[in-house]
């Protein structure tokens, strides 16, 4: 690689703190960390794994990682591990050239976060106690998803003060039904 294709890599996102993999015409995948070709199984189990990794084109250095990360998703589909509902991916796709467009994946990538912070206090919940109700934690999974998006639509009202604002996230989050 020379030294004017090394630079435009390391402006890639996330390619400071991750290894990267060269897609190649031939549809390989090669990983410049360990000098081998990998598949879309080796990926997701880096996924998995909790390892950083972005795919680029190996020609014109585009940044791909979303594109295989969806592939991924595609073929973990096809082989049963159904997590995606029809109707949110129907919901997906309806966002598309929309105005909330812009909106939704900060969103959804915030609604993630939350679920896996949750997830992990659910366990914990299952693990110690004898009477577990799932739906008292999707209640409160609902509420905090609903707090963040109110908090993402008031950044688009200009009739809602910044503190008006905090202050209903807080109410909503706190299970405060009045807003």
């Amino acid at each position: 690689m020379n030294r004017q294709n090394s630079a435009n890599i390391s402006l890639l996102p996330h390619a400071k703190s991750s290894t990267v993999i060269k897609k190649y015409p031939n549809r390989r995948l090669y990983d410049t960390a360990t000098s081998s070709y990998v598949t879309l199984e080796d990926l997701c189990n880096m996924v998995k794994q909790g390892i950083e990794f972005t795919v680029i084109d190996a020609k014109s250095e585009e940044d791909l990682t979303g594109q295989v990360l969806t592939q991924i998703i595609l073929e973990q589909e096809s082989k049963g591990y159904s997590l995606l509902p029809v109707k949110f991916l129907r919901n997906i796709i309806s966002f598309y050239g929309g105005k909330m467009q812009q909106v939704l994946p900060s969103y959804l990538e915030a609604s993630m976060e939350n679920f896996t912070l949750n997830q992990d206090k659910m366990s914990e919940y299952v693990r110690n106690a004898v009477t577990f109700s799932p739906f008292t934690q999707f209640e409160e999974i609902g509420k905090q998803n609903m707090a963040l998006f109110k908090q993402a639509f008031s950044m688009f009202n200009p009739f809602v003060g910044e503190n008006e604002a905090g202050e209903q996230e807080r109410k909503i989050a706190s299970g405060n039904k009045k807003v």
